[in-house]
């Protein structure tokens, strides 16, 4: 019965100092997703790179300080795939696959577009290519869990203020289209909304103003499923007791496949 974790770290250096390895110890988590390791190679120290005995395997960005991603697995995984195959995109470390008998583990870290139009025309860049690569991986016919942060909030609910944020980044037509393309026609699921359609359920705060403090934010990390596993999932959590970065873990536990 896997349990498996997707956490936006926004620095490992940073999240670790803020207790995340401590808190992570608890969890008896099967795989942890992490996205935004700020960090290359000769700074990943032991603790960063096998945690408890967790085997560890990373996606490093060529550009300092930025990006990357990884995956923590209690078990040696089978296989293990760097990058989706983009030159552009997998320069700034954002994949990591790895696969475990018939289960397939991916951690991604989407592009924000966030910073200016030259960012978010390179998001759309990513966009095209991802959705192929994810098209090919459905076609596998593996069971797949994608963890990490997507930067796209899909509904109304998925953001507090989904009324100012319709010309910007994270919720653009464009954007939120492609994440419905990708539910409704390729056939994936959005787990957590599966299991929890409540209002409020936010993973992700902005550093300005309150808005930690007073909940506005922005449900942008997801685990995304191929339907067997999707439907094995039975309980969600958005850990918000301990604040490790400016986004919260993401658990969710999953029945034997």
């Amino acid at each position: 019965m896997p349990k498996i974790i997707s956490a936006n770290l926004n620095g490992i250096r940073s999240a670790s100092s803020k207790g995340f390895f401590t808190w992570l110890a608890k969890q008896d988590a099967d795989f942890v997703c992490v996205q935004e390791l700020k960090a290359q190679a000769p700074d990943m120290t032991p603790e960063f790179l096998n945690p408890g005995g967790y085997h560890g395997h990373f996606h490093y960005a060529e550009k300092k300080g930025y990006s990357g991603t990884g995956v923590y697995s209690k078990i040696e995984p089978d296989r293990v795939v760097i990058g989706f195959g983009s030159p552009e995109f997998d320069a700034e470390g954002r994949y990591v696959r790895c696969d475990f008998g018939k289960l397939t583990v991916i951690s991604v870290y989407c592009p924000s577009g966030s910073s200016g139009p030259e960012r978010q025309e390179a998001k759309f860049r990513f966009m095209d290519l991802f959705m192929v690569h994810l098209q090919q991986l459905h076609a596998e016919g593996r069971e797949i869990v994608i963890c990490g942060d997507w930067n796209i909030a899909h509904k109304e609910i998925d953001l507090k203020n989904w009324k100012g944020n319709k010309k910007n980044s994270g919720f653009l037509p464009e954007e939120r289209e492609w994440m419905t393309r990708l539910f409704d026609e390729v056939g994936y699921v959005d787990v957590h909304r599966g299991l929890d359609p409540r209002e409020e359920q936010y993973t992700w705060w902005s550093n300005r103003g309150q808005a930690y403090a007073k909940n506005v934010g922005w449900r942008i990390d997801y685990h995304v499923a191929t339907p067997g596993i999707a439907a094995k999932a039975t309980t969600v959590a958005v850990y918000k007791e301990e604040k490790f970065s400016d986004h919260a873990p993401l658990t969710i536990e999953y029945g034997a496949l």
